[in-house]
């Protein structure tokens, strides 16, 4: 979105396909030497802290603080921009647009400042689960944003006839998919759920829009000069 041209798509796509490949190697690389060279409980009940527990392991002290400072700063930077898109959404798109639109800057300020402290503290009672691992809650998320989302984009992208009340039905179609399915265990249900709600999700789009008037003049001339 903030890309300087056309012409520095192709590169920049390069790239980061490169780097993503890279780093996503060097993590699985990792949790195999993790488990080849470490103990079995760090494996079963603290797998999430293998890389910390390497370092620990076979670093010197300087090298050490130098990882753990990354590690560090991975987290803060994560953290504290989830934090802000949040307290955002919710000052923004819900506050100020549903319940309060007269609301001043300053009542706005406030309500942003108790959004981060009240979902900095439901991500600390959510911590303090024994049960819950990053790697579950993120899979979950990432799955809820793919099912959700991802059926509405790609369409958006190939199928001009893709109607608003189609989109609106893969949205909901594919968010509550992803909430029913994760619930549920066993057989079939131990599938990612991503890959039903995506796959509901293209469905509902699909008959909904069929069944929908076809999108207007001055929409679909946007798309075909688009495409």
């Amino acid at each position: 979105m903030g890309i300087r041209s056309a012409e520095q798509i192709a590169p920049a796509r390069r790239i980061a396909t490169v780097w993503v490949v890279i780093s996503l190697a060097m993590a699985v690389l990792i949790g195999l030497v993790g488990r080849a060279g470490l103990p079995g409980d760090v494996v079963s009940a603290d797998s999430e802290r293998v890389f910390i527990v390497l370092i620990d392991a076979v670093v010197p002290p300087v090298l050490a603080g130098v990882f753990l400072s990354a590690i560090l700063a991975a987290i803060m930077s994560t953290a504290d921009s989830q934090l802000l898109v949040t307290s955002s959404a919710l000052t923004e798109d819900l506050y100020s647009v549903l319940l309060r639109t007269t609301a001043s800057q300053k009542e706005l300020v406030w309500i942003s400042r108790g959004s981060v402290v009240a979902v900095a503290i439901i991500a600390m009672l959510i911590a303090f689960d024994p049960d819950s691992s990053v790697l579950g809650l993120v899979s979950y998320a990432w799955g809820g944003f793919g099912a959700t989302f991802g059926p509405i984009v790609v369409l958006s992208l190939f199928w001009r006839r893709m109607t608003r009340n189609g989109a609106v039905a893969g949205l909901l179609a594919g968010g509550i998919t992803v909430i029913v399915w994760k619930n549920l265990s066993g057989g079939i249900f131990d599938l990612y759920e991503i890959v039903p709600g995506f796959v509901l999700g293209v469905i509902a789009i699909v008959v909904f829009s069929l069944l929908d008037r076809e999108p207007a003049e001055e929409i679909t001339a946007v798309f075909d000069r688009v495409e």
